[in-house]
């Protein structure tokens, strides 16, 4: 069982509406508290989207900035990242991430390589009911974030929805052209809709097993790439994958983002129970500044 420091992520919205969970964040003070916060706990990345998500970049930039700065002045160290835009070119979908390396020092950008329906689930259990959203990224797109990262000097955050995202970052990693501190995260479909948590299932993804992680993990064998694990449409802890993952030397995402259950929980608690769990498995809880040294991303 491995002792080293685990990596522990918060994404702390993403598409959660306060319908579902009126904890989430979503104005920008909210998000710089809730960010300090899970910092506090134990969380060394933070993760969130701004309620402008087809604004225009420089306006993206600003308000993603203004819920960044009340964090960097408390804690510099912050490992903090936002999402891309949904909408129009590869330039204005990624156009807020060279804003927020002058504004805000950022040091980690978002990789999502790959394609993938996302929705609810609808009264006939099937889904697409109501909302039907496909997440595209093709790979033109995918070589313009990969370039993002290199020009500014950036660590990509590999989100994997399916085996084919791995595949992708993969053939990155053996061209030599993965970009320092990529951090691999897995994400599994949970029991419940991504949208509106409404009990179903998730639309895609692996489930979250232990022979579902086997199948990540013999693709990652060989490489040296950091992992994490995420429940998305689930709870990653009540599955067991946050276990599964710190026994084999692996990291955790949680957050408000992903959570989907029959509890209304906090981004701290469910960082308080991810902290918990590593202690309980004998993993030390990685810092912001011990983390950067760990995924190699360059000072603060």
């Amino acid at each position: 069982m491995s002792s080293s420091p685990v990596i522990l992520e918060a994404a702390i919205n993403g598409a959660t509406q306060k319908t579902r969970n009126p904890r989430v964040p979503t104005a920008p003070e909210e998000i710089a508290a809730d960010a300090l916060a899970c910092l506090e706990r134990g969380a060394a990345i933070v993760h969130n989207h701004v309620d402008v998500p087809m604004a225009p970049p420089a306006e993206t930039a600003e308000r993603q900035a203004a819920g960044w700065r009340p964090v960097l002045e408390a804690r510099p160290d912050a490992l903090l990242y936002p999402t891309i835009g949904l909408g129009g070119r590869a330039e204005e979908r990624f156009g807020h991430i060279p804003l927020l390396v002058e504004s805000c020092g950022l040091r980690v950008s978002i990789l999502d390589p790959g394609s993938v329906n996302l929705g609810a689930v609808g009264d006939d259990g099937i889904p697409g009911g109501g909302f039907d959203f496909v997440y595209a990224n093709d790979f033109g797109l995918i070589r313009h974030a990969v370039e993002i990262c290199e020009r500014h000097r950036l660590g990509p955050s590999i989100a994997c929805f399916e085996p084919g995202f791995v595949r992708t970052a993969l053939a990155y990693h053996r061209a030599g052209r993965l970009p320092p501190g990529a951090f691999v995260k897995l994400y599994f479909g949970g029991d419940f809709d991504y949208v509106g948590g409404r009990p179903g299932g998730a639309s895609f993804g692996l489930p979250p097993t232990e022979k579902a992680l086997d199948a990540y993990l013999e693709m990652l064998e060989g490489t040296d790439l950091p992992w994490a694990v995420a429940v998305v449409g689930g709870d990653v802890v009540e599955t067991g994958m946050a276990r599964r993952a710190l026994e084999r030397g692996g990291h955790v995402r949680v957050g408000l983002e992903d959570y989907a259950g029959p509890r209304t929980p906090s981004n701290v608690e469910l960082v308080e129970e991810a902290t918990a769990l590593a202690r309980a498995v004998g993993r030390p809880i990685a810092g912001p500044a011990e983390t950067a040294r760990l995924l190699g991303l360059r000072p603060a």
